[in-house]
C-alpha cells in the first residue's frame, strides 16, 4: 500500500514539475529527495545495529529474561497473548521511557515480529502494543533537552515534569482506545 504512495506522490511531483517547464528542478528534487534518504538510513543504522547487538547480549546474558519476568504480569493484563514478546516489549517501553527512541527501534521490531500471528492480521496485543509504543511515557525527553541546551535554553530540563505527564495522559488514552477499538472491530 505504501509503496502505491510514493508512486503516486512522485508522479505528481513529476507531472507539476512538467507542467510548469522545470525539468532541472525535478532532478534536483529527486537528488536531493534520494540523497536525503541515504543520509537517514546511514544515521540509523549505525544505533539500530547497536542496540540490536546490546540486545542480543543482554538476551544470552539472562538480563532480558529478569526484566521480561518483572514486567510479564503487568504487561499481560494489556496484552493476554504476550507469549515470548515479554523481553522485547519490555525493552521497547523502558528505552521510550528514558528517551532513547532510537533504541526502542530494534526492541520493538522484534516486539512485533514475536506478536504477528502469521495471519496478516494485527492481533489486539500487537495494537495495544503499538499504541504504547506510540504514546511513548517519557521520564527523560533527551532529544528535546538537548536541542533546548544547544540552543542556550536558562533551564533544558524544566520540560521533563510536562512532558512525563502529557505522556502518561497519552498512554492513558491509547490504552483506552486499543481496548474500545479492540472490543469494536473484533
Amino acid at each position: 500500500m505504501m509503496n502505491w504512495v510514493f508512486v503516486i506522490l512522485t508522479a505528481v511531483g513529476l507531472i507539476v514539475f512538467a507542467v510548469k517547464g522545470d525539468g532541472a528542478g525535478a532532478m534536483a528534487a529527486l537528488a536531493a529527495g534520494t540523497g536525503g534518504a541515504v543520509t537517514l538510513a546511514l544515521e540509523l543504522a549505525g544505533p539500530f545495529m547497536l542496540w540490536s547487538g546490546l540486545f542480543k547480549v543482554a538476551e544470552r546474558a539472562g538480563l532480558t529474561e529478569g526484566l521480561s519476568k518483572m514486567m510479564r504480569k503487568p504487561l499481560s493484563l494489556l496484552m493476554p497473548d504476550l507469549g515470548g514478546a515479554a523481553a522485547p516489549v519490555s525493552l521497547n517501553l523502558a528505552a521510550n521511557f528514558f528517551g532513547l527512541g532510537n533504541a526502542a527501534t530494534p526492541f520493538g521490531i522484534e516486539a512485533v515480529k514475536r506478536l504477528d500471528r502469521g495471519d496478516g492480521r494485527a492481533s489486539d496485543s500487537m495494537a495495544m502494543f503499538i499504541a504504547l509504543n506510540s504514546s511513548a511515557v517519557e521520564l527523560l525527553p533527551t532529544s528535546v533537552i538537548a536541542v533546548r541546551t544547544a540552543c542556550g535554553s536558562a533551564d533544558p530540563y524544566s520540560v521533563v515534569i510536562p512532558t512525563f505527564l502529557a505522556s502518561l495522559a497519552a498512554a492513558f488514552a491509547a490504552i483506552i482506545s486499543a481496548k474500545l477499538l479492540g472490543r469494536v472491530f473484533k
